[in-house]
Order: C-alpha cells, then structure tokens, then sequence
C-alpha cells in the first residue's frame, strides 16, 4: 500500500490481516465479518474501499465463481491459479506458474508488461470423473 503512495492506516492494516490469515478465499461479507471481530471499529464501508484500493494496486482480485457473491483472492507475487471442478464447483489451488513463458511472448510482441494475472482452468475433478 506504501509503495503504491497511499497511507497504510490502522484499519487497513487489519484488513489486510484478516485477508492474509483467511487465505485470501473470502467474499466480502466474510471478510467484513473477520474484520468486525478483530475490530468492530472499522466501518463496512472502510473494507469495501480497501478492498477496492488493493484490487486496483494488483494485490487482490475478486473471483466469480457460480452465481455466489465474488470471493476475494490475494495475487501473491503478483498471481495466483485455480483449477475448477465443473460439476461440484470445488476449488484447487496451484502454485507451478504457467503464465510466466506467455507474459514474456506478450511483451516481446504487444509491449505489454503483464504485473499481475489470475489463472482460471476449469474441467472435472478425478472425483467427479469416476
């Protein structure tokens, strides 16, 4: 947040606090909700904007998935992925970094310089399968 010029204040620090200790797999009202429990201070609109200032500094995405309300993902070092289960919506996490070649290939052919990226493949789960 101090490197993107903004203040790192009290409230937002326990955002990010129960962010990072969530995972990051949080909708918004879950994370309103562990914030209210560290901190009842902190209003609901406080978090709705933190949130938005995290997603617009590359830190945080949020994630649709199905018809529930979006989940909030933390981009560690500047990415995260998930394979989706097509038939019972469950969701795996992976580290291996499959964007690494092509964000390369995008900036040596479009000038593009890809700083963050959300990898979503969908398909169906071995247990679904059998």
């Amino acid at each position: 947040i101090k490197d993107g010029g903004h203040r790192l204040t009290t409230s937002r620090r326990v955002v990010l606090e129960a962010l990072v200790e969530s995972g990051g797999h949080l909708s918004a009202d879950e994370l309103a909700s562990a914030v209210r429990s560290r901190d009842d201070s902190v209003s609901r609109m406080t978090i709705y904007r933190t949130l938005d200032l995290l997603c617009d500094l590359g830190h945080v995405r949020p994630v649709y998935q199905g018809v529930r309300a979006a989940r909030f993902v933390l981009l560690e070092d500047g990415h995260h992925h998930h394979f989706i289960c097509s038939k019972c919506e469950r969701v795996f996490e992976f580290d291996d970094c499959l964007v690494d070649d092509l964000a390369k290939r995008i900036r040596g052919a479009a000038g593009f310089d890809v700083r963050a990226h959300l990898l979503e493949l969908y398909g169906i789960c071995d247990s679904c399968q059998g």
